[in-house]
């Protein structure tokens, strides 16, 4: 199975994260959008497939600190394209692996999807 893990290194949810797939012996794909980024493509599939309001960290200092009017009337395209600027903008993590995806860490969740209820 392959897991990618979206995120960026020094994000606390991301490192608990990792250290959870660790312990669980899961091999994943690290992807940090800070250095890589993020294809605006992507961004569409993720919130076509959990809606732009689980993919947009709205709470964070990131989106908080955008001007008003970058905050004003959301939408997903402006969701998207919010978060493909501010990538810190995006909820962390992110799990792709075949046949789903995880947004945010819930080790029920995340044990249910990926190791099989472990």
């Amino acid at each position: 199975m392959t897991i990618i893990l979206y995120g960026i290194p020094n994000c606390d949810t991301v490192r608990k994260a990792r250290g959870w797939l660790g312990d669980k012996g899961l091999y994943y794909v690290f992807h940090d959008y800070k250095k890589a980024g993020i294809g605006e493509d992507t961004l569409r599939g993720w919130v076509s497939a959990r809606g732009w309001e689980t993919m947009l960290n709205r709470k964070g200092p990131t989106f908080r600190k955008l001007p008003e009017e970058a905050r004003a009337d959301l939408d997903a395209a402006k969701a998207v394209r919010l978060m493909a600027e501010h990538t810190s903008a995006i909820k962390r993590p992110v799990v792709e692996y075949p046949g789903g995806l995880l947004v945010g860490f819930d080790q029920a969740e995340w044990s249910k999807a990926l190791a099989g209820g472990r």
